[in-house]
């Protein structure tokens, strides 16, 4: 599958999941802050992609479950060195360049863009077949 069909998809499960129109989802925009996703839009985005692909997400592999909570991770409300260490491995389809220079906690949600879900996409695919 192409780069651009697989965006294609990836737009329309953000269109439904978080009902937004078509042109909002650039490959830049962020699913929180440019296009509104809360926690629980996260779930329906995780479904919705292993429906449309057919392959299995397993849990914290596209978005990851409670670094905020490890306290090895996580110092004065930002990220410790070995915490951004593990998001990086856990999260390799994410774009980091932005969370390096501020690693406050409340900013991790804004490395989930269209284009880290449509690469996270190719990553599953090509490893499929």
């Amino acid at each position: 599958m192409q780069r651009d069909e697989i965006f294609a998809k990836v737009r329309d499960v953000l269109v439904e999941s978080l009902a937004v129109d078509e042109d909002e989802v650039q490959s830049d925009a962020r699913l929180t802050t440019d296009l509104g996703a809360e926690s629980i839009d996260f779930l329906d985005i995780k479904f919705q992609l292993e429906q449309v692909f057919g392959f299995r997400v397993e849990e914290g592999e596209l978005f990851p479950d409670n670094v905020a909570q490890d306290h090895e991770y996580v110092a004065d409300g930002k990220l410790t060195d070995k915490g951004l260490a593990a998001l990086k491995e856990r999260l390799p389809h994410a774009d980091f360049g932005e969370l390096e220079s501020d690693p406050r906690v409340a900013k991790v949600p804004e490395i989930f863009t269209v284009d880290a879900i449509v690469r996270f996409c190719e990553t599953k695919l090509q490893a499929a077949g």
